[in-house]
């Protein structure tokens, strides 16, 4: 069998992640993609699995003051402060342009408080071409202090219980690394009615000048991806994946198909592509092709072979 003949050889890369039927295990990651359109012109988008979108919230933030963004080493700080158009101007403005792909959309959101989570919920539920719900939990809970939904188990599970009130859709819940011990918040989640867990968040990190001993972020902290988080997601995700009974999917520091591969055989049912799509646009679909050819080198017809595959 000729080279040519070999690369053609069909394999199956389906996946099912807590109710989401995707075509391929390859999505990507909110905040990173702004809403698909900014990323159509450089491929199709209907070759993903799934397309996150950038956070919503019920009315239109602005987020931070810059700077908000800057470079460290293997990686990024980011505080944008969740930057976003609203939910209302989304569902008009947004979501018709990605109607038009064969793409799974999974939208994330985000609330200061439970009812604005519910709130959202609801809203989308009612819309069509939204296929799932990701619940953005490293977030502080203004009726709590300030507290993260995310670090608190009981809160966590309260925030996932009022999404699934509100919404037959399939509901992932996305983790913040920024606790002790992340599987008693997955186990809480997934006890509230999540479908599936996605992990992890950014790691909370700062930077200094030195020259002027000012913080280099505005924010003075913010959210820490890249590749320098990778290790420690994948100890998370192989570490969540063993803990919970849904699904889980990914994230952390995802470059290439070689990443993408780690995260699926240490458990994850999919994964997602974040600050690799701010330095090269088409890191999805190399990293899905690359995944293809790993599988057809390896002799395995199915996804699902792979996933879960870590010998220890």
């Amino acid at each position: 069998m000729n080279e040519e003949k070999i690369n053609r050889r069909p394999v199956k890369l389906g996946v099912g992640v807590g109710g989401l039927l995707l075509k391929n295990p390859v999505m990507t990651a909110s905040g990173t993609f702004g809403y698909g359109e900014e990323y159509s012109p450089f491929f199709d988008l209907g070759r993903l699995g799934a397309i996150v979108v950038k956070g919503l919230s019920l009315l239109p933030r602005m987020g931070n003051p810059p700077p908000r963004i800057i470079e460290t080493p293997a990686g990024m700080l980011n505080a944008v402060g969740l930057q976003n158009v609203g939910i209302e101007a989304f569902i008009a403005e947004k979501l018709p342009f990605l109607r038009q792909f064969d793409v799974k959309v999974v939208v994330n959101i985000f609330g200061e408080t439970i009812e604005e989570y519910r709130k959202l919920s609801a809203v989308l539920t009612r819309t069509e071409g939204v296929h799932a719900i990701e619940v953005n939990i490293s977030c502080p809970n203004v009726k709590r202090g300030g507290v993260v939904f995310g670090t608190d188990p009981t809160v966590a599970a309260a925030v996932t219980k009022g999404v699934s009130a509100e919404t037959d859709l399939p509901v992932i819940v996305k983790l913040t690394p920024n606790v002790t011990d992340i599987t008693q918040i997955a186990l809480a989640v997934e006890d509230a009615g999540a479908n599936a867990v996605s992990l992890i968040n950014t790691l909370t990190g700062m930077s200094v000048d030195i020259e002027s001993r000012c913080p280099r972020l505005a924010n003075i902290t913010g959210g820490l991806s890249g590749p320098a988080l990778k290790p420690v997601a994948l100890r998370m995700v192989w570490q969540v994946a063993r803990a919970v009974k849904i699904p889980v999917i990914g994230i952390g520091g995802i470059v290439s198909a070689a990443d993408a591969l780690e995260f699926l055989i240490a458990g994850a049912s999919a994964i997602q592509v974040g600050t690799a799509n701010f330095i090269n646009p088409v890191a999805t679909v190399e990293i899905l092709e690359g995944i293809k050819d790993y599988m057809i080198n390896h002799n395995f017809k199915d996804i699902q072979e792979v996933i879960g595959s870590l010998n220890i």
